[in-house]
């Protein structure tokens, strides 16, 4: 019956973090009006499932860090008490968080919860150097290297499409066009070739009869922009799935592919269902943004989040997202830093309350057992 409980509370957790940071990865298409809401969330919720599906083969560094080996006894990570207030405790902070409308990072939450669970086991329970090495530093360095990321990112795309002379109506078409060769008397002999050529689209438009092929900037960068959306919710998936996942195999309650299944659709669900406070933070209160810059910030999420699951450290997306948008924002001058601060307030108490949640839930379950 306790098994039972830890997949249900495991399974929740996976709901809450879908809740919390399915939209993540393609709030830029909301926010900069590339597409609207519905579309941005099938968009998401594909590639997050698709880096839940890649986490079967990429992510197994990440499955034992977020066992809590080393930062716990061994012997306690395979508790089911242990497990059940860990899940217990990041999921109901996740979830609140969520109803408030603030994109806090669940790795945050599952290390607070780590640590508050294994201190309510016991004082000498938790190991503070792994903490602070494998957890604390790449959770404190990541939103700073977002930061700066999303910034260069976006001056060096924006510098390399004014030397190349690229504007939004700037079209590379393909197309018939007539072509003189001879005249008899008043008469023009003209024959039909197709050529390419690089101009405005109006232009492309007059020159040809029957175009072929045109495709203008703004097309470009838009499906630029919504590939890298997907980049990032896949990147999401790959990272935050095992971290998730690891919590059920530790205590061999399911195999390990049935087990990111179930979390990969619990995760789902969440986003399907509960993203849209979290959207609009994450969609219009950090900064203004057109398509451009948000497929720059986009980029550089996606680039930091998939190094980082590729090398087991737990980087939180949440941050990696949100100081990749402010990196682009600062250097554009639209980041909304009043809207900003509550976010980065909320993001200091996550530890605090995932740790008291799960040292209480371990409590309870402690007394109730003795």
């Amino acid at each position: 019956m306790l098994l039972l409980l830890v997949a249900i509370t495991v399974a929740f957790l996976a709901y809450a973090n879908g809740a919390n940071d399915n939209f993540k990865g393609v709030a830029s298409l909301y926010g900069s009006k590339t597409c609207g809401y519905r579309t941005a969330l099938v968009w998401a919720t594909i590639t997050t499932a698709a880096g839940s599906v890649a986490a079967v083969f990429l992510a197994s560094a990440l499955l034992k860090n977020f066992s809590g080996k080393g930062l716990v006894p061994d012997a306690l990570t395979i508790s089911p008490v242990f497990v059940l207030a860990v899940a217990c405790g990041a999921g109901g902070t996740v979830l609140l968080a969520t109803r408030l409308g603030f994109p806090i990072s669940t790795t945050h939450g599952l290390t607070g919860a780590l640590v508050g669970a294994g201190m309510a086991s016991g004082a000498a329970m938790v190991n503070f150097s792994v903490l602070g090495q494998a957890f604390v530093v790449p959770l404190l360095l990541s939103p700073l290297f977002a930061l700066v990321s999303g910034g260069a990112i976006y001056l060096l795309l924006k510098g390399l499409r004014i030397a190349s002379g690229i504007r939004a109506e700037t079209c590379v078409c393909i197309g018939e066009e007539w072509v003189p060769v001879s005249r008899v008397g008043n008469a023009a002999v003209a024959q039909s070739n197709v050529t390419l050529s690089v101009g405005e689209a109006p232009a492309c438009e007059r020159r040809y009869h029957g175009r072929l092929l045109g495709i203008e900037a703004k097309q470009v960068v838009d499906a630029l922009h919504f590939f890298s959306a997907g980049a990032v919710s896949f990147a999401r998936g790959l990272n935050d799935t095992p971290k998730i996942a690891a919590l059920l195999l530790v205590v061999g309650t399911l195999e390990s592919h049935w087990t990111l299944v179930i979390v990969a659709v619990a995760m789902a669900l969440g986003g399907v269902l509960s993203a849209r406070r979290v959207a609009h933070t994450m969609s219009h209160k950090l900064t203004d943004m057109n398509p451009g810059q948000g497929f720059a910030a986009n980029l550089s999420t996606a680039l930091l989040v998939t190094t980082a699951s590729l090398h087991g450290m737990p980087v939180s997306t949440t941050h990696v997202s949100v100081g990749s948008l402010l990196g682009m924002g600062t250097v554009t001058g639209q980041a909304k830093w009043r809207s900003v601060l509550p976010v980065l307030a909320s993001w200091v108490i996550t530890l605090p309350v995932a740790a008291g949640l799960a040292a209480a839930v371990c409590l309870l379950f402690q007394r109730l057992s003795a």
